[in-house]
């Protein structure tokens, strides 16, 4: 999408207010304008918009209502409802929101439409940088932003696995990384549960493998869980859980828009992606509950139910990135309805055991207003995993700490990395907010991006 930003020195004033502001700002109005405020009945609550006219009939300037300081909460992407607010035009910021880097980037978020199938009025508005914001760090996430959401959004007849790895194959053509991929029946030696996940369908699965970088700098590996639609297997998801399956790739989605930040940005790493990328559909040969497989590693894995799919893709995965040894390992997937029953859609939880690695996880995830929460390997739930026929079953019995007991099943297949990330996304904003439509979302990748570049720029 073409960058929201644009130099003017034309351009028309927002003036943010709130509650405990308006009667100050509205003194400083001039007559006219301070009149039609009054007839309007406008009274700085968040969202609140008014354009305020000018004498000879344009805008003279906008005002918006935001949270005061000390409200209960608040939302530093309101702004970015503006964009489908204000009429086509460029725009600058009078006074400061909240965080002007933020409100800069949630007006840039809340240009997005998705319009891959029918003709969408997109918003024509631009606006000014603010002081001190950088523009071509705000674009670089937008950017990946709107990568992970029209991949999330395309809908699984047009985004299975080989058009998914098209995506991925363009974007490492964009920054010069080398592009390999595994398919089909390839994939039955090494690995075997990407295989026996997606065997079923009649669209091959494969493993996508991307790397870009000088090979002596520290090695940074992204595994994302590429399912591009779930139906549950033989374990059948009912009708309203198949609804809005076409996210399910929604880890691989969001690592590919981290790996285009960290490309862009061009921070000092040896970078890999990685992405199985599968249908788990029903057919004749699909794979049975109870079913056993040899993983890449060698752990036997039963199969408790087929629509816990997500971890054994992302099983093989990580036992190949773990064998090189990277200094910070981090795979992404939406795998566990646990998570959402525990912390909804907008906060995914993130599992690690590198204390500094989670404390700046956690601060970044503020810092970026891209929302995280830790949560436990919790070490005695890891005996739930213990099948009575094979090393580890991948649904355990009960339905106790779904989202833990996954992230336990995947830190099996990872000994040698340094450090490891584990993030159960949900990758969709079910009911459209400030600068977050509804549909397929970037998560978790802008609060790791801001780590990364902390590290490594």
């Amino acid at each position: 999408m073409p960058s929201v930003f644009e130099k003017s020195t034309t351009a028309t004033p927002i003036t943010f207010v709130t509650k405990s502001s308006w009667d100050a700002v509205r003194e400083t109005l001039p007559p006219a304008q301070r009149q039609f405020a009054t007839a309007s009945a406008f009274a700085a609550k968040p969202g609140g918009y008014l354009a305020l006219p000018a004498p000879d009939g344009t805008i003279a300037q906008v005002l918006f209502g935001l949270e005061d300081d000390g409200a209960r909460s608040r939302d530093l992407f309101r702004p970015g409802a503006l964009p489908g607010l204000l009429p086509p035009g460029t725009y600058r910021f009078a006074n400061a929101p909240h965080d002007a880097r933020l409100a800069a980037l949630a007006f840039a978020l809340g240009s997005y439409r998705f319009a891959h199938y029918r003709k969408v009025d997109r918003p024509d508005v631009r606006l000014v940088p603010p002081d001190g914001v950088d523009p071509a760090e705000i674009n670089r996430m937008a950017d990946a932003a709107m990568l992970a959401r029209d991949l999330i959004n395309t809908p699984s007849n047009d985004m299975g696995p080989e058009e998914l790895a098209a995506a991925a194959q363009e974007l490492a053509a964009e920054f010069g990384a080398s592009y390999a991929c595994t398919i089909g029946e390839d994939l039955k030696t090494n690995f075997p549960l990407i295989h026996a996940v997606g065997m079923a369908s009649d669209r091959a699965p494969r493993l996508i493998d991307i790397s870009w970088g000088d090979p002596n700098h520290p090695k940074v590996t992204l595994v994302g869980k590429g399912v591009c639609f779930d139906t549950g297997g033989l374990d059948l998801k009912p009708s309203s859980g198949m609804l809005i399956m076409k996210k399910d790739m929604g880890g691989a989605a969001n690592v590919l828009a981290l790996a285009r930040m960290v490309m862009d940005a061009k921070l000092k790493v040896r970078l890999r992606v990685l992405i199985p990328a599968v249908e788990n559909a029903v057919s004749g040969n699909a794979f049975r509950p109870l079913d056993i497989f040899t993983s890449r590693k060698g752990i036997t894995v039963e199969i408790g139910n087929t629509d816990a799919e997500g971890r054994l893709v992302l099983a093989d995965a990580l036992a190949l990135a773990d064998e090189e040894k990277p200094e910070l390992l981090i795979d992404m997937g939406t795998l566990t309805g646990a998570a959402r029953v525990a912390l909804g859609p907008d906060l995914p939880p993130f599992y690690t055991n590198d204390e500094t690695l989670a404390a700046d996880v956690a601060r970044c995830a503020v810092k970026e207003n891209d929302p995280l929460w830790r949560m436990p390997l919790w070490p005695p739930y890891d005996a739930w995993l213990d099948s009575k026929t094979a090393t580890i079953t991948n649904a355990p019995s009960g339905g106790f700490a779904g989202s833990i007991t996954c992230a336990l099943f995947l830190q099996r297949f990872v000994e040698q990395a340094t450090s490891w990330l584990h993030v159960d996304i949900y990758g969709w904003t079910p009911s459209a907010k400030p600068a977050r439509p509804e549909g397929g979302e970037c998560q978790a990748a802008r609060a790791i991006y801001k780590v990364l570049s902390e590290r490594y720029a």
